[in-house]
């Protein structure tokens, strides 16, 4: 069985790298704007969904906004954190489109005043099919929808490519071989959280071991582990999911993300009595979810006694492979660098790259995204830090110290080896 599915495997890659790379979404954008050119009333609005949601996934988008206006439906696309125009629909067209996605969703076509969230599987040629998930809310100018691409190539990642190396990656590993504690990633919507965790999951999937997870929603699906969906409108929260998991003899938890203070006290609980628990923190970087824990009514001595360690993170564009070309930066820009990065670290670079722009990368110069972090090891000195109640300042300080290396030098790091642009590190990093 493992034989025959492995071929399978090797060829759907293939087929879903070489249209990418031959410019299909440019193709199918033409067939698009050729549907909309036609009278309205004529428009197929089954197939209009269908080519663009394989116009969205042949972009590499990973979202797709269809937003009301006054007198037209503008629909953008997220291609590697950043928003682009892509199309202009009638606004005759806006109910239809709207509802053609509810009813690919298993949504009440008849409610209009509520938001309402689901999931589809949109059909793409020569790759089979792609899972969707929509959120759809009421607006000023009618309902709009975001439409979220959940390509599968996610569950397929190592904490190699997800852009760990030497220390950090060794920081994790150790925190993931312990029994017990917690594994908070944190940062920003968007950041790579949960592609961080679910990679985690994927490394302790084992058969020994009950894994159980609570989400909102959930990402992906992956076998042997149970998943469990919350669903406010059923009485299953963050908590009351994580209160029932407890029941279920888990060994390793993962807990979507900490919203409110009584999520925190079960989830820290949780790590204190024998489980592993991964999560989430909105927070800016590694240092300050300590602090925050302790603002969600967490006491100081139990933080210290669950946190194995905190991931900060952001994803910034990956250069281009087919245009990346040697640049070297002006005084100026160089003056502007010295104001991001220590000036020990810059050192006397002066070459770094960017990519030029190609019909690969849509002549923006990127390709995909590469994540940056910072690993704070909870050790011994960080606890103290933490009992006393100290600010996030402080423990930047002592983990820095200790060997924690920030996240803008892991970045600039990686500006160095021609992964990214100083410009992506100020535009996402730089605070």
């Amino acid at each position: 069985m493992a034989r025959k599915a492995e071929p399978k495997k090797e060829e759907a890659k293939e087929v879903k790298k070489d249209p990418r790379a031959s410019g299909a979404d440019r193709g199918i954008k033409t067939a698009i704007e050729e549907e909309l050119a036609g009278e309205v009333s004529k428009i197929s609005i089954i197939k209009l969904v269908d080519l663009l949601m394989e116009y969205a996934y042949f972009a590499r988008a990973s979202d797709v906004h269809i937003d009301p206006e006054s007198g037209r439906i503008r629909v953008r696309v997220r291609v590697d954190g950043v928003m682009h125009e892509a199309f202009f629909f009638p606004k005759e067209l806006q109910s239809e489109v709207v509802t053609r996605i509810k009813v690919l969703s298993g949504l009440r076509t008849d409610e209009h005043q509520a938001a309402q969230d689901g999931r589809f599987k949109a059909p793409v040629h020569e790759v089979g099919y792609v899972d969707v998930r929509v959120s759809i809310a009421p607006t000023y100018y009618g309902e709009n929808a975001v439409l979220r691409i959940l390509a599968e190539q996610a569950q397929g990642f190592t904490l190699e490519a997800l852009g760990f190396e030497g220390s950090d990656l060794e920081k994790i590993r150790k925190a993931i071989k312990k029994p017990f504690g917690m594994i908070l990633a944190t940062g920003p919507t968007g950041s790579g959280k949960t592609t961080t965790l679910y990679t985690i999951i994927k490394q302790l999937n084992m058969p020994e071991v009950s894994i159980i997870t609570v989400e909102d929603p959930i990402e992906y699906s992956i076998d042997g582990i149970d998943q469990i969906q919350v669903n406010p409108r059923t009485g299953i929260t963050f908590a009351s999911g994580l209160r029932s998991v407890l029941r279920q003899d888990p060994n390793i938890i993962m807990v979507g993300e900490i919203r409110d203070e009584e999520t925190a006290a079960i989830a820290v609980n949780a790590a204190l009595t024998g489980h592993l628990l991964l999560t989430t923190l909105h927070t800016n970087n590694a240092a300050t979810s300590l602090p925050r824990l302790i603002d969600m009514k967490v006491e100081p001595f139990l933080i210290a006694s669950t946190v194995n360690v905190a991931i900060g993170q952001r994803l910034l564009r990956r250069i281009c492979d087919d245009c990346k070309e040697e640049v070297t930066i002006t005084d100026e820009e160089l003056a502007t660098i010295k104001q991001v990065v220590r000036p020990e670290l810059l050192g006397t670079h002066k070459k770094f790259f960017k990519g030029k722009g190609c019909v690969k990368c849509d002549d923006s110069g990127y390709k995909s995204r590469i994540g940056v972090h910072e690993v704070m090891d909870i050790d011994d000195e960080i606890r103290e830090a933490v009992m006393r109640r100290a600010n996030t300042s402080e423990i930047q300080k002592i983990a820095i110290k200790n060997g924690m290396r920030p996240m803008l030098e892991d970045a600039f790091q990686k500006a160095l080896l021609g992964e990214t642009t100083i410009e992506e590190i100020v535009r996402v990093v730089h605070e």
